[in-house]
Formats: structure tokens, sequence, C-alpha cells
């Protein structure tokens, strides 16, 4: 049995990794400040897991939950490209400070592996599909940015102190647990939600641009074997499910499965988007055998059946 630190454990992504872990008879600490996660995210976990509220920015909380941890699963993050638009300070004050406090404190506490939740959107908008890690980056927003640098934080603990780092540039997750209330809440929760209450989305932009949707079962599983892997410190990693769907594809599929006809409402293309977002997994799969357990469609299926219960 390891010991676990999940940073953001009670978010989204964090909850599913959670779950997933005490499944697995791991030890877990969740550390997070509830800013955007939820304790809802952590019913049912009960003594199997211990949670601290914490904030990643403040060293003596992120030192104090560090003690005795194995691996750090680091997903605390604002996320979200318009809220960094609209709040570029905050977003850069927890995306990288909180990082950077994160990484002092799992190198001064001797960890074994840190896995870093980082973006895809660092790539921004390159003529290149899919998106090999060798691309220059070129982001576009500041959230871009802060997930950018908490990537060159993490290679730079790797190469300087011996902290061994992975950067898990995640595409487009979604899945069960990730909010759609939020005013910065993603596409398919947000499109789920609408049509599910007999409501027409707003797709920013033609609908033509694309991306490449991960079932966060597979983030989840990237995550636990990049903590395990044992090489590749330092490196950046594509995690996505290697396909490209257009907003169009996916607004269609959605009311296919949800059984609505619903016209969607179209509005002028938001500042920081990328047109176009399709991952090469070839890293992933060659460093610590990465496959796609739930390709997109089957996860749609999933998340759609869960957004049901909870309606």
């Amino acid at each position: 049995m390891a010991k676990y630190l999940v940073t953001g454990g009670a978010g989204f992504i964090g909850s599913n990794i959670v779950g997933e872990l005490v499944a697995r008879g791991e030890d877990v600490v969740v550390f997070d400040d509830l800013s955007t996660g939820h304790e809802k995210n952590l019913e049912g976990f009960g003594s199997e897991i211990e949670f601290i509220k914490g904030d990643i920015r403040r060293s003596d909380e992120v030192r104090a939950a560090m003690r005795g941890i194995d691996h750090v699963l680091h997903q605390a993050a604002l996320a979200s490209v318009p809220r960094s638009i609209d709040d570029p300070v905050l977003v850069n004050d927890v995306n990288i400070n909180g990082t950077l406090t994160v990484l002092e404190e799992a190198k001064n506490a001797g960890v074994k592996s840190l896995v870093y939740a980082a973006s895809s959107s660092a790539y921004g908008e390159t003529e290149q599909l899919p998106k090999t890690e060798d691309i220059l980056p070129h982001p576009l927003s500041p959230y871009a940015v802060t997930k950018l640098v908490g990537e060159y934080y993490c290679s730079v603990y790797s190469q300087v102190y011996g902290l061994p780092t992975i950067s898990m540039r995640y595409f487009n997750v979604f899945g069960p647990k990730q909010d759609p209330a939020s005013q910065y809440a993603a596409v398919i929760p947000i499109f789920i939600s609408h049509l599910l209450k007999g409501k027409a989305p707003t797709i920013y932009g033609d609908g033509k641009q694309s991306r490449d949707f991960t079932y966060v079962k597979n983030v989840v599983n990237a995550n636990i074997a990049a903590s395990k892997c044992g090489k590749a410190s330092g490196q950046m990693i594509n995690v996505a499910c290697g396909g490209k769907y257009t907003l169009n594809e996916l607004y269609s599929m959605l009311s296919r499965l949800i059984g609505v006809d619903i016209d969607p409402v179209y509005a002028e293309t938001r500042p920081g988007d990328v047109k176009h977002s399709h991952a090469d997994i070839t890293m992933a799969e060659d460093l610590f055998d990465y496959s796609v357990e739930v390709p997109f469609e089957e996860g749609l299926k999933r998340t759609v059946d869960w957004y049901r219960k909870g309606a």
C-alpha cells in the first residue's frame, strides 16, 4: 500500500482519482480548499480517506499534508480559460505560486513522485495535428500560461533537485462529478444539463472547432500509472483519447443520447479559445502503457447516465 496526496481531491478530476485509489486499497489524503471542489464529491469514502482543508499557496498547510506521503497527484488549480481572462492575477497566484509551493514541499518531504495536471491549452493554435509533445508551446490565455509555467517548474525541480515529476497534458476531460452550475463550466456538462432541462445551450463560434474529448477514467488511470512509472521524470506527456470531434458533432450525439431535438444558440467566439485540439498519445502508451479504456462515445453515454440520475 502506498500513501497518496491528491491536491484538489474534492474537485471533478481529483475526486475521481480518489475513488479509484480507494478502490485499489491505497492510503489517500485529500487536500482541498473547497473553493471550486465540493465535499459531496467525497461522499461515501468516509474513514477510507483523510481530508485536509487547506490552500496550496500556504507552505505550512501543504507541509503538514505531505508528511508520510509517497506520491503526489497535483490536481488543484483554478481551471477555465474564461475565468483566467476575467481574473488573471488570482489564477496566476493559485496556479503558479500554489504549484511552486507544492513542488517545494514535495521536494522537502522526499516524495517518490509528483504527477502534475498540465493542460493541452499550452499548445495554443498550431497547424500540426495531432499535437505531439515536441511542438513549441503557444499559449493563448492566462490560464494556458499558468499551466505551462507549472510544467516548467516541474521539469526544473526534476533536473535541479531530483524530484521525480511528470506533467500530464489533459485534453478536454469530461465525466461524472463535473460541475455544470459554475459560470466557468466546461462544454459537455453545460450541454447535458441544458438538454436534460429542455433548454438550448450556447455554442461559441460556428461549432466547427474540434476537441479531443477525454473521459475521466482514462485520466485517472494515467495519473496512477505515471506515479509508479519510475521514468520520464521532468517530461510533459499528452493524456487523451487521440480522437477529434467538433462541437456540432458533440451536440448532435448528446441530443440523440438524451432524446431531444433543440437547436443550439450560436454566439461570438470567446477570446483565448483554441480552434482545433487533437492529441498524439504515443508517448504515454510507450512510457507507462497508457491505453484508452473508455472511448469517447462510451464515455458520453456513461456521463449522460450519471447526470440523469442526479437530475
